[in-house]
């Protein structure tokens, strides 16, 4: 795991850049802010979409939910960045709508658009 520190509008923002998956489950994700925290003092992060698990993509699991019920816990923000169209699932392209609207959680195609997101005060 690789951690990049980006900063915008006085702003730092981790971007988390690994070749296996990180988030496999609710430890995995506290781990991950964890490590991030203390390493460079970040809560928020850009994340790939290949280092999350694909069962986090099924809301039929919960695991998404379980998942990003932590982040907001902590106070921890996180855009993971990817391709989101080769889902057809509905209640996850609604999930993802609803997410990209809000203010802590954010589905995106590209590491710019995390950062101006994310850069937000």
């Amino acid at each position: 795991m690789n951690i990049r520190l980006i900063k915008k509008n006085e702003v730092e923002i981790a971007s988390v850049v690994s070749n296996k998956e990180l988030i496999t489950n609710v430890q995995s994700a506290l781990d991950l802010m964890a490590t991030v925290s203390y390493e460079v003092g970040s809560n928020r992060i850009i994340l790939n979409k290949s280092a999350v698990c694909e069962d986090f993509f099924d809301l039929k699991t919960c695991l998404a939910g379980e998942i990003l019920q932590k982040f907001i816990n902590y106070q921890t923000k996180i855009a993971i960045i990817g391709d989101f169209s080769t889902y057809s699932s509905k209640s996850l392209k609604d999930f993802i709508y609803e997410s990209n609207n809000g203010k802590d959680i954010f589905f995106l195609s590209d590491e710019d658009q995390a950062i101006e997101k994310l850069s937000k005060v």
